[in-house]
């Protein structure tokens, strides 16, 4: 039991719920942070299409639980399937369980009778159990009907994607956290030239840190526009630094 342990701890508590802006999703909100507190229904799925955050918010209610000195556990299982279902033992006595990618193991007969007895137990203890899944428990390819039946016993929620204005709140807000000015008309350019996802939108702005520290030059839309040419033609960002002098000022 001892080396399952960093598993059983291993949610990030830099993601918090006040980290997450919520768009259409405060309701949502509310009940997670129930949840996390050892409130409410014994079982919450949350279920969103991919990028719409809900492995933050799981990470958000295990810090919230432990705030509260309440027991947690974060599962990601895309990551812990060639684990084995071992990595639930014992689970059952945590006071809160997020189970992050259900569909990863949904379909495996293994899996699927070790969450059953996961739920079962938990339900019995009276502690909670925070799913996360791209799709609703009633399209999840299980095998198992009395695990299908259990799982839609608890309280479903459908993560609302953030709208394009939401999103450019996002994006300010984290080029923030990264020390990086980003000019509401650079913040539209990008939204417009690139994938509307946030994690690839993030993950831009990070390279465009380095980029503008490297060169140090601020970011504007020539300089974005130049980045994004050499990204284009697959050269390497250090060229930024040698365009033309007449943007040196950008």
């Amino acid at each position: 039991m001892a080396e399952q342990l960093p598993l059983r701890f291993a949610f990030n508590p830099e993601l918090s719920f006040r980290q997450f802006h919520p768009g259409a999703n405060t309701e949502i909100i509310a009940h997670l942070k129930h949840a996390a507190g050892g409130h409410g229904e014994p079982l919450l799925f949350l279920w969103g299409e991919p990028g719409t955050g809900k492995s933050h918010l799981l990470n958000a209610c295990c810090r919230e639980a432990c705030d509260r000195n309440l027991s947690v556990s974060y599962l990601p299982l895309s990551s812990l399937r060639e684990c084995g279902p071992g990595v639930f033992d014992g689970l059952e006595h945590q006071d809160v369980v997020c189970l992050d990618d259900v569909d990863s193991v949904a379909g495996d007969d293994v899996w699927e009778r070790a969450l059953f007895n996961l739920f079962n137990q938990s339900r019995e203890l009276g502690n909670r159990l925070i799913i996360a899944a791209q799709v609703p428990p009633s399209e999840l390819p299980i095998h198992l009907p009395d695990l299908k039946t259990r799982l839609g016993w608890g309280l479903t929620l459908r993560l609302q994607p953030l709208n394009d204005e939401d999103k450019l709140i996002v994006l300010a807000a984290y080029a923030r956290s990264l020390g990086l000015d980003l000019p509401p008309q650079v913040a539209r350019f990008l939204f417009s030239h690139r994938r509307r996802d946030l994690s690839s939108l993030k993950q831009l702005l990070d390279e465009l840190d380095h980029a503008t520290l490297a060169a140090k030059r601020k970011l504007t839309i020539p300089f974005l526009k130049t980045y994004l040419h050499n990204l284009a033609s697959d050269h390497q960002p250090e060229e930024i630094g040698a365009q033309d002098p007449k943007h040196a000022g950008d």
